[in-house]
Formats: structure tokens, sequence, C-alpha cells
């Protein structure tokens, strides 16, 4: 992680943005009287279209079946698999 000045981050922004492009983890803090004011790092990709539905229909497979009569949370499972860790 690279801590600059704002002044500093003025002059150096093309070798900052070339940095972070090359090195897709790396963070440049941006820095104000010391303190942190804003963080240069790689852009997120993109998801592939339809990566969010069909993970909800794998979800979907993976739920029991519903008993006769009774309606499933589904829900609830949802919410499981999009913020519990994965490995």
């Amino acid at each position: 992680m690279t801590r600059v000045s704002i002044s500093e981050a003025r002059r150096r922004l093309p070798e900052l943005v070339r940095q972070v492009k090359q090195d897709r983890g790396s963070v440049v803090q941006i820095t104000v009287r010391d303190e942190v004011v804003a963080e240069l790092r790689a852009a997120l990709t993109d998801p592939e279209p339809g990566a969010a539905a069909r993970a909800l229909l794998e979800l979907a497979r993976k739920l029991p079946k519903p008993r006769k009569g009774r309606p499933t949370d589904v829900s609830a499972h949802v919410k499981d698999y999009l913020y519990s860790r994965r490995p």
C-alpha cells in the first residue's frame, strides 16, 4: 500500500494509475495533512451477464424439495448463499 499526499498524487497521477493497473491488488492512499481521504485502486471487473441468475438457479436446485401444502422460505436461503463466506 502506497501513501502519497494530494499534491504528489496530482503530479504523479499517470504513474500511479499505471501502477494500480499493473498490480491489480495494489492500493494508493491519498492524504491531506497526513489523513487518508481517498484510495486509488483497480476497478472491479463487470460480472458476466447472467451470472447472478445462474447462481440463483443453482441455489434453487440445492434447496430441499417443498412439502405439499407448505411453502418454502426461499429468501432465507438466498441471503445465506449471497452473504455467507464460501471457500
